[in-house]
């Protein structure tokens, strides 16, 4: 089943960043759409909602899955027949993927703004987004140097190195724990985001909160690039972002383990990095502190307050 495999590919991380796994999340929805070969429109809706938890549950902390899942499926359930329903999850995934795509292309251009002609630009994991605005400086004339981190213990920084010295970027390549030793070389930070939450605080890869107080105590900016589809509509309601915790052989191998009876590996993924360490994040929609996250998420997500305490009645129960 293409969806279950999908769904393997993002949880091992052999599809990985939080726009590529949104997508791919919307382009097997499609796919599943138009493979459907029965002809029931209620077994249609049931087996859609199936492969769409199915590939949410993939990466918990990753918001732009179930926004870009949520896109998709708006409006199943509502149609009067079959074709109109596979019509819709095919036309509503075909959109979420061009506007992904579009949104990178616009963050570059707005965040090449916010660089100057000599920067010198950290950068952490392996952002799409965040690459996108380094490489569209350096199109426009502007001579900027990154310092990349290792980003551990995935080892994302290799990805990073790659797309930067294929554009031909001078590019300086550091373990993670060396960031404070480089840190008042440095003109600004320049991250993505797995998930933006409606107070401004950011999650992203492991060790991105230790950077930006290193950046805060060294009054360096911290800037992050992140599509509209990032922000996490759900810290509304005061739900937390579920931080994922991967297993321990990403760090320490089995074989080894085994000797070390009394070692556990802790392994957490992301980090949150507080709205106060934060001095802008750059969207498809224009360049906002992190303050304004909430407009975000109402204005370009279409979720207000008033659809958020409908599905928290529906999901628990309760009323408020």
């Amino acid at each position: 089943m293409q969806v279950r495999e999908t769904a393997e590919k993002i949880k091992r991380m052999e599809i990985r960043g939080a726009g590529r796994i949104a997508r791919a999340a919307a382009e097997v929805l499609r796919d599943h759409a138009q493979a459907y070969s029965g002809n029931d429109l209620s077994e249609f809706t049931r087996t859609i909602e199936e492969s769409a938890r199915l590939i949410v549950a993939t990466r918990p902390t990753a918001v732009s899955l179930p926004n870009a899942v949520h896109m998709v499926m708006a409006g199943l359930g509502t149609e009067k027949t079959l074709a109109d329903a596979r019509e819709g999850i095919c036309l509503r995934a075909d959109a979420f993927i061009k506007s992904s795509r579009n949104a990178v292309a616009q963050i570059a251009q707005i965040g090449a703004r916010h660089i100057q002609d000599g920067d010198i630009i950290l950068t952490h994991c392996n952002s799409e987004a965040a690459l996108s605005c380094i490489i569209e400086a350096h199109r426009a004339g502007k001579s900027v140097e990154v310092f990349a981190t290792e980003v551990r213990p995935r080892n994302q920084g290799l990805i990073t190195i790659r797309t930067l010295n294929d554009a031909g970027i001078k590019t300086n390549f550091i373990v993670d724990s060396a960031v404070r030793s480089f840190i008042n070389d440095i003109d600004l930070v320049l991250v993505g985001a797995d998930a933006v939450t409606v107070n401004g605080a950011v999650v992203n890869k492991i060790g991105t909160s230790m950077i930006a107080h290193t950046a805060r105590e060294a009054r360096v900016n911290v800037v992050v690039a992140a599509e509209t589809y990032k922000f996490a509509p759900r810290t509304i309601m005061g739900e937390f972002i579920t931080i994922e915790e991967r297993p321990g052989d990403e760090v320490l191998s089995d074989e080894i383990a085994k000797t070390l009876p009394y070692v556990r590996v802790r392994n957490p993924a992301f980090d949150v990095t507080p709205a106060e360490y934060v001095d802008m994040i750059v969207t498809e929609a224009g360049a906002i502190p992190p303050q304004m996250a909430y407009v975000i998420i109402r204005d370009y997500l279409g979720w207000d307050l008033e659809e958020f305490h409908k599905n928290f009645e529906l999901n628990t129960g309760q009323e408020e």
